[in-house]
C-alpha cells in the first residue's frame, strides 16, 4: 500500500498533472474576471472587448464606383447606422428587464468543470492502477 501511495505521490508531479493544474487555474481566474464576481468593470470590460473583437473581424472587396455603386453604398450605410442603433435599443432593453449570464460565463465554467472532472477521473485511475499494481507485485 506505501509503494502504491509513493507511485500516485510520484504521478502527482507529472507534466499531465501540472497542465491539468494550470489549466484549471487559469480558466478559474478569467471565469472570476469575466462574471464580474469580484468587479463589475471586469465585467463591462470583458463583454466590451467581445464585440470590439466581433466588430472588427470583416472582409472588404473592391469594386469601381458608379453612381449606383455609391447609392448602394449610402443605402448600406444607413442601414448600419439604423441597426447600431437597434442594437443599442436592444441592449439597453436587456440590460434594463433582466440580469441574464453571459454566454462567455456560461462556457468558461463548463471548461472548469470538465477540467476539474478529468482530474478528478485522472487521479482516480491512477489510484485504481497503482492498487492493481502493487496486489499484482504481491502475489
Amino acid at each position: 500500500m506505501l509503494q502504491c501511495l509513493a507511485m500516485v505521490k510520484s504521478l502527482r508531479y507529472s507534466i499531465y498533472h501540472s497542465a491539468l493544474r494550470v489549466s484549471v487555474l487559469v480558466f478559474a481566474i478569467l471565469l472570476i474576471f469575466d462574471s464580474g464576481l469580484i468587479t463589475d468593470k471586469s465585467k463591462f470590460l470583458s463583454i466590451s472587448t467581445q464585440q470590439y473583437l466581433a466588430n472588427a473581424v470583416s472582409v472588404q472587396v473592391g469594386v469601381a464606383p458608379t453612381e449606383v455603386n455609391q447609392l448602394t453604398a449610402r443605402i448600406t450605410e444607413l442601414e448600419g447606422e439604423l441597426a447600431v442603433k437597434e442594437r443599442l435599443i436592444a441592449v439597453n432593453l436587456t440590460e434594463n428587464t433582466s440580469a441574464t449570464m453571459d454566454k462567455s460565463t456560461l462556457v468558461l465554467s463548463i471548461i472548469v468543470f470538465i477540467l476539474l472532472v478529468l482530474i478528478l477521473l485522472n487521479y482516480v485511475l491512477d489510484f485504481v492502477r497503482m492498487r492493481r499494481m502493487t496486489i499484482l507485485q504481491a502475489k
